[in-house]
């Protein structure tokens, strides 16, 4: 993730060379380093530096760099001659590249070509099964024909392999949610947390799951999880304050009728809704009233 610092020194940078104070080179190394999507930008100052000889040449061995960081910004604007172009070239200086063959099944993904774009990611993968940007390709390629199943086939195979991949498990905890498949996802967001568990966003996503499924069970971890949220966001974080008001109201309808021991104390109730009140006063005190009137509906 790109922090506010580099942002901030890329768009600066980026408003330089747009108003002709040079540092193209300099703009398409960072945005490559950051991995920034400006592909217009990318295409427009990249294919300004590759038609100039003498630029190119100065380069040395980061022109072929270059060939390749402009193809995909091609292929992402749709200027698939030019990509053609790049692809071409690096093809030329290295004949042999599974590198290059990578970016000539993107190719073919771009002009929609899936079945030969398939074939050649098939290829690849007999060479090389343990590719991870290949497997990533095959993935996004069945999302963007609307093959849903496929993309959780290969998302499932790919994690067989690569467990450790975060971005993977997400994805795929997202899809599930999309598709109401909550259990699923409670298990993705099971295993996030067992390899990450300092960061926040992990619980806060499960609990939001074990709170969709429902019951006295999901319900009470539910509302754990949006308070470890809290916990580790320094008590910060308003979705996981009003998660905990949220739960601890259906808990009370759950649990009408039952045992005291399966009612919950209406302790931390009263202090999530006094730091969401607090909050909104703060922040948004015009819309105090609307909160208020929203804690006060929560039968607890």
């Amino acid at each position: 993730m790109v922090s506010k610092t580099e942002e901030t020194q890329l768009n600066r940078l980026e408003n330089q060379v747009d108003n002709g104070g040079g540092g193209a080179w300099e703009y398409l190394c960072l945005v490559r380093k950051l991995k920034a999507r400006r592909s217009e930008k990318v295409l427009k100052y990249g294919l300004s530096i590759l038609n100039d000889p003498e630029k190119r040449s100065a380069l040395g061995p980061e022109e072929w760099t270059l060939y390749e960081q402009v193809a995909i910004a091609a292929m992402d604007c749709q200027c698939l001659d030019v990509a053609k172009d790049c692809i071409k070239a690096l093809q030329k200086k290295f004949p042999e590249s599974k590198r290059v063959g990578r970016l000539n099944g993107m190719l073919l993904e771009a002009k929609g070509s899936w079945g030969e774009a398939e074939k050649a990611y098939s290829s690849l993968l007999e060479d090389n099964p343990l590719d991870q940007v290949i497997h990533k390709r095959r993935v996004a390629m069945a999302k963007a024909q609307g093959n849903i199943s496929g993309a959780i086939e290969s998302l499932n195979k790919y994690l067989e392999i690569f467990m450790a991949d975060h971005e993977a498990w997400r994805e795929l905890a997202d899809i599930y949610v999309s598709l109401q498949m909550y259990k699923q996802a409670a298990f993705c967001y099971e295993e996030l947390i067992l390899s990450q568990p300092t960061v926040p966003l992990y619980h806060l996503a499960y609990a939001d799951v074990l709170y969709t499924l429902g019951g006295l069970e999901n319900l009470h971890t539910a509302k754990k999880y949006y308070a470890s949220t809290i916990d580790l966001t320094g008590g910060k974080n308003t979705r996981a304050l009003f998660g905990i008001c949220l739960c601890t109201s259906a808990i009370a309808q759950v649990s009408k009728g039952r045992n005291k021991e399966d009612k919950e104390s209406p302790e931390l109730h009263s202090l999530a809704a006094t730091a969401l009140e607090k909050d909104y006063k703060q922040r948004a005190s015009d819309k105090l009233g609307l909160l208020t009137s929203a804690l006060r509906s929560l039968k607890t």
